[in-house]
């Protein structure tokens, strides 16, 4: 990514909501590029992670309205990161449609916010068949988690909606639709293969779209720290090396000095549904943000953690 100027972000308030696996490592960096950092998270366990990289840490359910008094300074940057915490589809809801409801409304009760960002996934998109979509693609208008996710993006663009400055709840905002994510302690297919499983779910040729956690934050970053005239975009963040799962998965067993596993469409994953056949383009955030992925392929990304 293009170079954030040293002293950008010092001395400013950056919000988190969703301070996980994703934007917990979003509050560590911006803190250590000298932030003021407030996290709110609903999982007591990360409190001291978040502490000790010097977050403020608000411990609260983000659907809920109990929060709003406890983050009373004006924030000049806001993410919402936050992820599914359970529940089937109503949990989904709450976390995601709910959750940015809340947002919303504390920042109109704070008299507006700077910069939004919302970490949005590249599930919105339906398409198949192996073809390349881009942010222009039409998203989801089904019933269900892609559904879900549409609606809360979308009340957030509609917050600019107001002819009148004085009016709109945030400066301008931004929403990055995320391939799957990976990184350090994250990496489903690899402890898979080191479990020793010899079906995995799904089908070889169905094309992998992947980003590495400090690729995204990375991008978080850029987007925050863009030109002011730089507003209200849809960015698609993905690495450059889509390819089949089964060329992800037989390069990793033959790291592991392990026989590949078979695929098996019949076995549904337990983490999610089976994603479609699709190429994630990233040709925008590049052209845009000067983003640039630091693992560009799974080859790259999986090395790294091998080496770790």
């Amino acid at each position: 990514m293009a170079a954030l100027a040293p002293a950008f972000f010092k001395g400013k308030h950056f919000v988190v909501f969703g301070a996980g696996y994703v934007g917990g490592a979003v509050a560590g960096e911006a803190a250590r590029l000298g932030a003021r950092v407030t996290a709110l998270t609903r999982n007591p366990s990360k409190v001291s992670a978040l502490a000790a990289d010097g977050c403020d840490v608000v411990i609260d359910e983000l659907a809920s309205d109990a929060w709003h008094g406890k983050i009373l300074d004006r924030a000049d940057f806001v993410l919402n990161c936050v992820s599914a915490g359970g529940g089937g589809i109503e949990g989904y809801r709450r976390s995601y449609v709910e959750g940015m409801q809340s947002i919303l409304a504390w920042a109109r009760k704070r008299g507006g916010v700077g910069t939004v960002v919302y970490t949005s996934s590249t599930s919105v998109y339906p398409q198949s068949g192996g073809v390349r979509v881009d942010e222009a693609s039409p998203v989801s208008d089904a019933v269900g988690t892609s559904g879900i996710l549409v609606e809360a993006e979308n009340l957030l663009r509609d917050t600019t909606l107001a002819t009148d400055e004085t009016g709109r709840v945030c400066a301008r905002w931004f929403i990055l639709r995320l391939a799957g994510i990976y990184g350090p302690g994250r990496h489903h297919l690899l402890d898979q293969l080191r479990a020793g499983e010899t079906e995995i779910a799904g089908r070889g040729e169905q094309r992998l779209n992947l980003a590495h956690r400090d690729d995204i934050v990375a991008a978080v970053l850029a987007a925050f720290a863009s030109r002011a005239e730089t507003a209200n975009e849809i960015f698609n963040v993905a690495d450059d090396g889509a390819v089949p799962k089964s060329e992800v998965v037989g390069w990793l067993a033959q790291q592991l000095g392990r026989a590949a596993p078979v695929f098996n469409g019949e076995i549904v994953s337990v983490r999610r549904a089976q994603v479609p056949d699709r190429v994630i383009a990233n040709d925008k955030i590049k052209a845009v943000l000067g983003w640039s992925p630091r693992y560009p392929d799974f080859r790259v990304g999986y090395r790294a953690l091998l080496e770790a």
